[in-house]
Formats: structure tokens, sequence, C-alpha cells
């Protein structure tokens, strides 16, 4: 398995720059990948101590920024690379301040695992919970590099698990420690024979629950909401405005909407606001507008979506209504307020215990989220205690960095 999975994966990285013509997200993908050897080149020399995070995407940034924080108190010295695997994650947060360098990580051959490991030479690496790279891992363990996993997610239906996964099994050898998220994940992996697991928790907790102590004002969603009942719908895919749109054609007029769309396509915007019957504006057009005669505003940016679930009464997350993965549920419900989502999520563990709890709600079609949002909207009372369900279930999981923080303190590196 190892020697075919070697020669895909030398394939995929010598077909890979012909498929920059299929989408501008790949154009990105693979543009970016030519600059990776270069930017470490450039910001990074022989003598340099670093420590090396990997995280797919923008949401497994968002679990690391705790992690990167305490690693950075620990270890004011070293360097801190970060690498992404999508677009959605470098493209967005490439100039982070947390980072002395940000690259995309190069496809998992041996010559690449080899470069870019020859110049980032890591003292500790973090993967953020998964990503799963056979060479990268296996050029690691030879290194004798510290490899650590955080906020960890392993799931049944994984290749580790199955009787033909032993190759894959073996990777995971080079794990120092095993910080993971729930039962389940530590329950699977001591089956298999690691028993070097902490069940910690998920580093997004804490993450979101520091969101609510920071300012959270918006003046143009203050003017905007002007005291009325708002509806929240973020990280939206076309899925979910379709879900949507009927809703809030059929609202009442004192029922405000704010649309955060996961993609800003200008076409799909212009699209779904001519279905609109309300009156609706576009964030970048609100210049001279009086922003509270509008009943939707789409924002058409990105960077505002955490602030703006601070005017939600009501949340919608996106990306359930498809197969795209549902985005960050915590986001929302660290501010207190119910969550409603579209009906596919069993990938997500931290969604399915907010619906058992009762402050988070799964509609599979338009009738059931007329049904959910109805009720939240006509019965304050309702709205109100599902919203603290979730605002405690966010209190109530937090410590995960703190855990990982002792860990490291006992395990320094010198």
């Amino acid at each position: 398995m190892q020697v075919l999975y070697n020669i895909t994966i030398e394939l995929l990285n010598f077909l890979l720059p012909s498929t920059r013509i299929l989408s501008e997200k790949m154009k990105l993908f693979v543009n970016g990948r030519k600059e990776t050897l270069p930017t470490l080149e450039l910001k990074l020399n022989k003598q340099d101590r670093t420590i090396w995070f990997h995280m797919a995407s923008l949401g497994e940034f968002e679990q690391g920024v705790p992690i990167i924080e305490v690693v950075k108190k620990l270890y004011p010295d070293h360097k801190i690379v970060v690498s992404f695997f999508s677009p959605s994650g470098y493209e967005i947060k490439k100039n982070t301040p947390l980072a002395h360098a940000v690259v995309y990580l190069p496809l998992d051959t041996r010559k690449n695992v080899t470069q870019f490991l020859n110049l980032v030479h890591p003292e500790i690496a973090i993967f953020i919970k998964y990503e799963f790279w056979p060479n990268y891992l296996k050029e690691l363990k030879s290194r004798n590099i510290r490899t650590l996993l955080v906020s960890g997610g392993f799931r049944k239906d994984q290749l580790f698990f199955k009787p033909y996964g032993a190759w894959m099994r073996k990777s995971l050898q080079t794990f120092e420690h095993f910080f993971v998220q729930n039962s389940t994940s530590k329950e699977l992996l001591n089956s298999i024979g690691f028993n070097n697991v902490t069940l910690s928790g998920d580093t997004r907790f804490d993450r979101v629950s520091h969101q609510i102590e920071q300012d959270n004002t918006l003046d143009f969603a203050e003017e905007f909401k002007n005291g009325k009942l708002c509806i929240v719908a973020g990280s939206t895919w076309e899925e979910d405005l379709k879900l949507l749109e009927d809703f809030i054609n059929q609202s009442m007029e004192d029922v405000k909407f704010m649309l955060a769309p996961h993609q800003i396509k200008s076409d799909q915007i212009k699209r779904f606001k001519e279905k609109l019957n309300k009156k609706t504006l576009l964030y970048s057009e609100r210049q001279n507008k009086i922003l509270a005669d509008y009943n939707v505003l789409i924002i058409d940016t990105i960077g505002l979506l955490t602030k703006i679930y601070n005017y939600a009464d009501i949340a919608y997350v996106g990306g359930a209504a498809g197969t795209t993965g549902l985005h960050n549920i915590l986001e929302p419900a660290t501010f207190g307020v119910p969550v409603v989502i579209g009906k596919n999520f069993d990938k997500f563990p931290e969604a399915k215990q907010l619906q058992q709890l009762a402050g988070l709600f799964a509609v599979k079609d338009k009738e059931e989220l007329k049904e959910v949002f109805t009720k939240l909207v006509t019965d304050s009372k309702f709205r109100k205690k599902t919203g603290m369900i979730a605002g405690h279930f966010i209190n109530s999981n937090t410590g995960a960095t703190r855990i990982f923080e002792h860990y490291l303190k006992e395990n320094s590196v010198k």
C-alpha cells in the first residue's frame, strides 16, 4: 500500500501544474506552492530554532491559535512556521502576526518532504486536528523531531482502523503524544495500541470563549439591527441560501437578516439578492445608506463574521445543507444564541453534542427550517433558554489549551 501511495502522490505532484485551469481555487493551490521554498529560504536560516505548525485550513488555524500563543510564550526565541494545505486557510492568514513564516505545505512526495524539512528544521512539529501525511511523518520520525497532535479527531471509518491500514498505523508512531477532542478518538487509538493519548478536548472552545471578552462592536451592524430581532446566517453556501430564501421572503417586517457567504462570488450574491422580495443591501454598498431601512444585509467581505455573531438573536451556520462540511458552530454559541444547521453533520461531534443538549437544531428542508425559525422568533423564552444552553456548552468545555501547556512545560525543549 505504501508503494502504491507513493506512486499516486508522485503522479499527482507531476500533474498538479495542469490543474490550475480548473478553478480559481486550484490556481491558488498550485501557484502558492511555488512560493513555499523561496519563502522559507528568505525567512529562515540554519541557525534559527523553529517550531512548525501544520493545519489543513482556516478552521484548523482557529483551533491552533491558542496553542501557537502558548508556544510563543514558552519559547519566545523560536520562530513559528505555519503551513496550510488549503487556499481558504492560507489566503486569509498568510500575513498573521502569530507566525514568522506562513506557507503552503508541498505535496507529500519524498523529495518535497526532504526539501521542506531541511529548510524548516523544526525542533517540534505540531499538527492540528488531522492531516496525516505518511511521508512527512516518516521523515519526522527518522530525524527524531518531536511531533504532537492537538485537538485530534479520529473516526472508525479511517484507514488506521481497517485491517489493511497497517502502513498508516505505523505512521502514527511518529507522534510523541496525542491530544484528542473526544473519548471516541481516545478509545480508537487505544484499540490499535496507542496509549500516549490525553482526552484534552477541543481548543476551539478556548479560542471562542475569549472572543466574548473582546470589543465586538460593529457600528454598521448596530445601525442595521436597530433594536430588532436579527438572524445571522454565517459561512453559507448555495445550498444554505436555497434553504433560507423562502423564510426570508415570508418573514415579518421586524425581523432582520445578516448573511455572510463563505465564498464572496459577486454573480452568486447577485442571483440570490434578485430572489429576495425584502429590501436588501450589500455591505460594500452601504455608504450613504440608512441601514436601518433595510431588512437584509449581505456581507460581501471577509473577516467580520466572528463579531457579527454578537448581533445575532438566532444563528444559522452553513455547510451542512450540502456536502462541503459544517462550519464553526462554536463562534455563535459563545454569544449565547441558538444555532440552526443543515442535516449533514455526522463528522462534527461538537454539533451532535450541542444538539443532544437542545442548544442546536438540524433541519433537512425548508419546511423544517420554517418550523424551527418560527418557534425561535415568536417564543422569546424558548429562544433565550436555547441560547443559554449554547453559551453554557462553550463555558463547560474550555481547558484543552491549559492541558497542552502543562504537558509542554513538563516536557520542554532545552
